[in-house]
């Protein structure tokens, strides 16, 4: 009797465990002026392979692991819909509404277009969105006609739209990404540039030998990348991960001094009721990754010396930031990048849902 006890409260705890580690999100999409069901709306999990489309009642259901994401719905002639989510959650009711562009807005827009966009910043463009890494070198964007170009004099910057979410092949890691890009800002007076969109991951079909390919690259790009130390902050394994973390000196533009404990309060809010840990430091940071040296291109790109040990990057936090344990965080406009993660662009992204193997 004793055994068959044990028996079933290892099975109850399995059990417990397979349901925590996973929740579902359901809901209906409609129209905000009448409230009518967009069937086909496409409703998915930013930067995840997470995703469907609402059926002739307007109705989804997507299961995701444990973790947060947002919850992209988009619909043409639609504004898109954002919704940050985390936990089970039924029933949800999802106005979109109707998509105006003001006459200003247009003639704005037309006033700075360059139209040979493409053939003139094309190659730029890729170079800073896609990026430079050996990743990126075999990725493609399958429909460059949907992009825009726009260059503003005035503050010396190049701004580039799309009209529909862009189609990229990455052969490097095996997805399809399908990317709608809200906006690409490049300043030339300070060479950072911020991006922002949707994302949503497939995986590529490919024979045997490719697959087993991916799965070699997927590790080497996780191993210290952000989504690497996002997670590694969130399960307090920063140091035996291989990360290390620099803060500014208040006194000095260039000097960085070591942060011995990345969890001391002044810092860090430790995992509580919500399921996130909170992280704020009030000057730049600089992260390293100790367990890895950087490519050569991005050594060469720099004019870095040969011998530099780590890869190295450096982010401005505008406001503390909550990160959950799949590695999401938000609010990822208040993390910029600068050095080495910003080298990597979209190329070397992974989904939140991704897990390097054991």
């Amino acid at each position: 009797m004793k055994a068959i006890y044990s028996t079933c409260f290892f099975f109850f705890v399995c059990c417990s465990f397979v349901v925590q580690a996973q929740f579902s999100v359901s809901g209906k999409i409609i129209d905000s002026a009448s409230g009518d069901p967009l069937p086909g709306a496409s409703v998915y999990c930013q930067n995840t392979t997470i995703g469907t489309a609402t059926n002739k009642q307007g109705e989804f259901s997507l299961q995701m692991k444990t973790g947060g994401y947002d919850l992209i719905i988009t619909y043409t002639g639609y504004q898109t819909g954002t919704i940050r989510i985390s936990s089970d959650t039924a029933g949800l009711i999802i106005p979109l509404i109707k998509q105006e562009k003001s006459m200003e807005e247009v003639v704005v827009r037309s006033s700075n277009e360059v139209t040979d966009g493409w053939e003139k910043y094309g190659t730029f463009f890729l170079q800073n969105f896609i990026g430079a890494s050996p990743n990126a070198s075999l990725c493609s964007i399958q429909n460059p006609e949907v992009l825009k170009f726009y260059f503003y004099k005035k503050s010396n910057k190049l701004k580039v739209l799309a009209d529909s979410a862009l189609i990229i092949n990455n052969n490097a890691l095996g997805y399809n990404l399908r990317y709608q890009l809200d906006s690409f800002v490049y300043y030339y007076k300070t060479n950072i540039n911020i991006y922002r969109g949707y994302c949503l991951f497939s995986e590529m079909e490919g024979t045997d030998k490719e697959k087993k390919n991916w799965t070699v690259n997927r590790v080497k790009t996780y191993y210290g990348s952000k989504l690497h130390f996002m997670r590694s902050y969130y399960d307090s394994t920063l140091k035996e991960d291989g990360f290390s973390i620099d803060l500014l000196d208040e006194n000095s533009d260039t000097k960085f001094i070591p942060v011995k404990n990345p969890y001391d309060t002044s810092y860090y809010g430790a995992l509580d009721s919500t399921m996130e840990i909170e992280i704020w430091y009030p000057r730049k940071i600089s992260v390293s990754y100790l367990k890895k040296r950087p490519e050569s291109e991005y050594i060469k790109k720099f004019g870095l010396p040969k011998n530099v040990g780590s890869q190295i990057s450096y982010i401005d936090l505008n406001d503390a930031i909550a990160i959950r344990q799949n590695g999401y965080y938000y609010d990822q406009k208040d993390w910029i990048n600068q050095g080495y993660w910003s080298w990597k662009n979209l190329a070397d992204q992974l989904p939140f849902d991704y897990e390097p193997p054991e």
